[in-house]
């Protein structure tokens, strides 16, 4: 059987770092084993759903490399959510209930009062016709529940091993609204089953769910999908992320200069045996990827781990990736520039200083005008990948400096920045006329 998973946001909002992980794994998991990966976009909710934000799950998706095989919009599938709502009627699964939003919090207060589980009380079915009748003259218009069996519901989860769910606990669930609007669970069911999904995987917050829609498969004849449950992400303190989901936005953190490798490299093996090292690519992501890796605890997303990635991700990138991008920044100094600079890149948009640097005009620092004097009048005629070893023994013979006392001088008359590139590598690409210049105090 080929694996086919699917990835189903809604356009409500901005793609996160919460979201983007479950995409990630469903793709993984699916590239990883020649499957195919589904964009499903969850765009039932036809008042909060907009074309913007749907746009943005798949500029953000394509920007990561999460290319999809297969795309729909649920808004395009109500035909096939009322057949299937009809065919639950008809078997006597899917069920009217007329009672207000007040009401149902009365009785679960009452019922936590006596010490009993806050569960649905079915009473809905005993209504006749004529109540029926009467609630629907009053003006009220029934929501529809899915009547569970109240069994112990098994499976074997690709995450958490052996899992089960005992429906006698929980509520009958709330399927369609008053209004009619169709809540997740029957469209993604019903798409599942249409789609041939063979996998389900998402948090594991979504367990308790698992068994009822399980039944929802089964009362509508369809083979049941594998399911993996994966535990959820917190800080790097250990305590819940989702408050800060709003900063973590994928389109924010490209704002910000992250790679998409940096991300995918630490969404996809942060809580898993797996070395938290930049990938080469994400399909070698995948390559690697098995749920046997995967930890029991929450995952730690810590902000540091993704900036060391993101420097290692540019630290390897070789000039034809680089190359379009410096050229949009006017950094593009040649490859033996990037090469030089590249090891010292914490996010992209820092080789634009790097480019200064060589390019100028920067404003040297002279802290000790007789020691760069000294120094300019030994500076070698060519500068080559040798005249840095050769000028500063020469310095340093004249004047006894050495070590940090001899470099850091004329690092900052040089660059003005007390760290930067290897300066053997970087000082043929600044040239003898302006480093002449530099050491006279000149902005150059």
């Amino acid at each position: 059987m080929s694996v086919k998973v699917r990835f189903a946001p809604s356009p409500t909002g901005k793609l996160h770092v919460g979201n983007v992980r479950t995409a990630l794994v469903n793709w993984l998991f699916a590239k990883g084993q020649g499957g195919s990966f589904v964009l499903r976009i969850d765009d039932t909710d036809l008042a909060r759903s907009t074309p913007e934000f749907e746009q943005g799950i798949e500029d953000d998706l394509t920007w990561l490399g999460l290319t999809w095989d297969e795309r729909y919009n649920q808004s395009k599938r109500f035909d096939r959510y009322e057949e299937a709502a009809a065919r639950l009627k008809a078997s006597g699964r899917l069920y009217p209930a007329y009672e207000t939003a007040d009401e149902l919090d009365r009785r679960r207060k009452v019922q936590l009062s006596r010490g009993l589980p806050p569960i649905y009380d079915r009473a809905a079915l005993d209504l006749t016709d004529a109540q029926k009748a009467a609630y629907e003259a009053e003006g009220r218009r029934p929501h529809w529940r899915f009547k569970l069996e109240g069994k112990r519901v098994a499976w074997e989860d690709l995450a958490r091993g052996h899992a089960e769910v005992d429906t006698a606990s929980m509520s009958d669930p709330v399927l369609i609204r008053e209004d009619g609007l169709f809540l997740y669970t029957l469209p993604s069911v019903v798409d599942d089953i249409d789609m041939a999904i063979t996998h389900i995987i998402r948090g594991e917050d979504h367990v308790t769910n698992t068994g009822a829609q399980i039944e929802i498969f089964e009362a509508l004849g369809a083979t049941v999908p594998g399911f993996a449950h994966m535990p959820l992400l917190v800080g790097a303190d250990g305590a819940a992320l989702s408050k800060r989901l709003g900063s973590l936005s994928i389109s924010d953190m490209r704002d910000q200069g992250y790679e998409p490798i940096a991300i995918t490299s630490h969404l996809g093996r942060i809580g898993t045996s797996d070395p938290l090292e930049v990938a080469s690519s994400v399909q070698a992501l995948g390559e690697t990827f098995a749920f046997t890796k995967m930890g029991r605890s929450p995952a730690r997303y810590d902000t540091a781990d993704l900036d060391r990635l993101n420097a290692q991700a540019l630290h390897v990138m070789d000039y034809a990736s680089a190359q379009p991008r410096l050229q949009a920044l006017d950094a593009d100094l040649g490859e033996t520039f990037w090469s030089v600079v590249r090891g010292n890149l914490n996010k992209f948009a820092d080789v634009v200083e790097m480019a200064k640097v060589v390019r100028g005009p920067i404003q040297p620092v002279v802290e000790d005008a007789a020691f760069i004097e000294t120094a300019a009048g030994l500076l070698p005629e060519v500068i080559d990948e040798t005249a840095w070893s050769a000028w500063t023994n020469a310095v340093k013979a004249e004047t006894g400096a050495k070590g940090k006392a001899l470099f850091m001088p004329l690092r900052l008359a040089l660059t003005g920045q007390a760290h930067g590139p290897d300066m053997a590598a970087l000082a043929p690409l600044i040239g003898r006329e302006t480093i002449q210049r530099r050491l006279k105090g000149e902005a150059a």
